[in-house]
């Protein structure tokens, strides 16, 4: 079983949505999500932020912080996980934002990514990635690595990591 198949799973065993916002992966979580049959009863939808302006305007990220430390921020993937959790009306948002190459971005290099889940009663988690390989690799990972943090927030894998990781090639 896939792991959106896994994450799908459980949220309709909890009776629970999901929402999703993505900037580096460009709706490549979503797509993944939505490969699965029957994704619809728990897939709310998902927003491609791509742009650091639609950011702050569509999800609420905060300006200043955009302004100050660039898209490419711990932060500003835990403002995206809340901001599309609460436009979309779902009960847990993810989000993805990083750098995938072939040039670094806000001053962070390739392979800076953050991944990041909004749940209810107030569970928030953002995961610091530092992947290697070419643009594909680094998204296909990000992807992998924001539905394996849901898949611990939701209880299925203890070994859910909170500190940052390694991967890719």
């Amino acid at each position: 079983m896939t792991a959106a198949a896994r994450v799908l799973q459980l949220l309709v065993e909890r009776g629970e949505t999901l929402a999703v916002a993505e900037s580096l992966t460009g709706g490549l979580v979503a797509a993944e999500l939505t490969s699965v049959p029957g994704a619809s009863h728990s897939f709310r939808g998902s927003v491609t932020a791509y742009a650091t302006a639609l950011k702050r305007d569509v999800l609420a990220v905060d300006g200043a912080l955009l302004a100050a430390h660039g898209a490419v921020d711990p932060e500003v993937a835990r403002q995206m996980a809340t901001g599309v959790r609460r436009v979309l009306g779902a009960d847990w948002g993810l989000s993805t934002t990083g750098v995938a190459g072939p040039e670094p971005q806000d001053g962070k290099p390739v392979g800076t990514v953050y991944v990041a889940v909004a749940g209810p009663d107030g569970t928030e988690k953002v995961v610091a990635l530092r992947l290697n390989g070419d643009r594909a690799d680094i998204r296909t990972e990000s992807v992998r690595s924001v539905l394996e943090l849901l898949s611990g927030e939701l209880g299925e894998d203890a070994s859910a990591q909170d500190t940052e990781q390694n991967g890719g090639n």
